[in-house]
């Protein structure tokens, strides 16, 4: 009887901790050299404290990818923090390179997903009753990438066309005219 095995590589070095000034691009950054790493390559304290919510969404998030945190390059996790407002919410998104998992720190949570037959999974989670909640986020990429489905939608670089965006959403035009006016970039 024949068996299929698979498993990730094993790494073959100790760390591999991003080079942000390189202009070499690839999937991840190159290595920095070995002797200009430091502790300060490992350490991100920017998950520690609630963020200020200032916006329409009631939400806001704190990434440690390794934008943040170059000692996870090639390791292949992140981690967020995403504080909300009451009633506030963050919008329908994907994450394209990662799953997520999601731990309540403070509050209470509804959250979910649609699975591709179009069946929402959803579930109410919580830690205990507080006015504001907070979550961390896990992912198994050191790059998730966000991708809002509704700002995707209508404010693509060139535009989704009108007609396949009534067409698929059942909307009208001047539906899809209000979307693009409300999620546009504001301009300063």
């Amino acid at each position: 009887m024949e068996g299929l095995v698979a498993s990730d590589p094993d790494h073959l070095q100790d760390f591999c901790v991003a080079d942000k000034t390189s202009r070499i691009n690839g999937n991840g950054y190159p290595c920095k050299n070995a002797v200009n790493v430091t502790e300060v390559d490992f350490f991100f304290g920017g998950l520690a404290n609630s963020a200020v919510i200032n916006n329409l969404v009631g939400s806001v998030i704190t990434t440690a990818n390794v934008e943040k945190i170059p000692g996870l390059n090639t390791l292949g996790v992140s981690l967020a923090r995403i504080d909300y407002q009451p009633d506030g919410l963050n919008p329908p998104h994907t994450h394209p390179r990662a799953s997520k998992i999601i731990f309540v720190l403070d509050g209470e949570l509804d959250v979910g997903f649609i699975t591709t037959a179009n069946k929402l999974i959803s579930k109410s989670i919580k830690k205990k009753a507080t006015f504001l909640s907070s979550v961390i986020a896990g992912f198994n990429s050191q790059f998730p990438g966000t991708q809002s489905i509704a700002t995707t939608l209508f404010t693509s670089t060139a535009l989704v066309p009108d007609h396949v965006l009534t067409k698929g959403l059942h909307i009208g035009t001047k539906g899809v005219e209000k979307m693009r006016n409300k999620l546009a970039p504001k301009k300063t």
